[in-house]
């Protein structure tokens, strides 16, 4: 039997290909993602940081150091207090609205019954829909002289003369300020809710089924179940679906500009949009990237609250 080395062609040196080269290969494959975050947010972030520390307008691009001037102008004006106010308020209760129904749809959809799948598509379907689609569709049902909601209501006599909801024949939704604040919670539950059931949908199909099992033979009821096995073992998953849902509801800006640009007067600002239009359509360069820098610790502030949260979780 002839030897097999006899058949072997030595390697000559530099005759390596690019995938013998893990190195460089890894390189290559890393260089489209930094080239990606460093020109679409390194680059944007440096200009914001030199922005709010200098006075330059639209007018006016000049690079005056003006230390923490726009600081001080934006923190004494009353729309951006509101606007503070009012992305911790949209955040807060929509988050507590969405775990509230995605805890129900997740346990509802984990059961077998016909049109299971049909019913997952078309939960998805809000996420799937572009933001500012899904938000036009709601400035049709929130329309003032227009809305379908205000015919059904009017439809089954909760809105006219002598009815619980006044005797106009329109709410004006977004004209009206309590019912501005809560048509947009009900667009941001409407848009987020999909997400966050899909992941805790995933969440309970990771549960143990002996610990279920066990718990039916021990006689534990639905509501005794879900409350004290399945939403204990659900809460570090539970804080995925508040840390997702937190920072894409918290720099989020479409819902508010298409549904309300803030208004009534100010009263539906949320810091995204002043940002925007202090910064943009105000030209104030200065006040618009301090008031976009204030996301930054707050985000931050609230994704380690939740991070450590889920460790001691897991720990435990």
């Amino acid at each position: 039997m002839p030897d097999r080395m006899a058949f072997e062609v030595p390697e000559k040196a530099g005759t390596r290909t690019l995938a013998d080269r893990e190195g460089l290969l890894g390189t290559l494959f890393l260089l489209p993602a930094f080239v990606y975050i460093i020109t679409l947010v390194g680059i944007p972030l440096v200009l914001a940081i030199t922005y709010s520390f200098s006075n330059v307008t639209a007018g006016n691009t000049a690079f005056d150091f003006n230390g923490l001037e726009n600081f001080r102008l934006i923190l004494a004006t009353p729309q951006f207090r509101r606007a503070l106010w009012d992305t911790l308020y949209f955040t807060i209760v929509s988050q507590i609205i969405i775990i509230i129904l995605a805890t129900a749809l997740a346990e509802l959809l984990a059961l077998d019954f016909r049109g299971k799948r049909l019913a997952r598509v078309l939960l998805i379907l809000p996420w799937a829909t572009p933001i500012s689609l899904g938000t036009i569709g709601w400035l049709w049902l929130l329309d003032s002289k227009f809305s379908p909601i205000d015919w059904v209501l009017r439809a089954i006599h909760l809105l006219g003369p002598g009815t619980i909801f006044g005797p106009g024949l329109h709410m004006n939704y977004l004209g009206k300020t309590n019912l501005a604040m809560a048509s947009v919670i009900i667009v941001y539950v409407w848009r987020f809710l999909p997400l966050s059931a899909v992941i805790l949908m995933a969440g309970l199909t990771s549960i143990n089924r002996e610990i279920l099992d066990q718990a039916a033979v021990d006689g534990s009821g639905f509501w005794r179940t879900l409350l004290e096995i399945k939403v204990p073992l659900l809460l570090p998953i539970v804080n995925v679906a508040l840390l997702f849902g937190f920072i894409s509801m918290f720099s989020d800006m479409t819902v508010i500009f298409l549904l309300t640009r803030g208004g009534p007067v100010y009263y539906t600002q949320v810091l995204a949009s002043w940002a925007y239009f202090k910064g943009v359509e105000g030209g104030a360069l200065g006040e618009g990237a301090a008031t976009a820098l204030f996301l930054f610790p707050v985000l931050l502030a609230g994704v380690i609250m939740v991070l450590r949260s889920t460790r001691r979780m897991e720990v435990t």
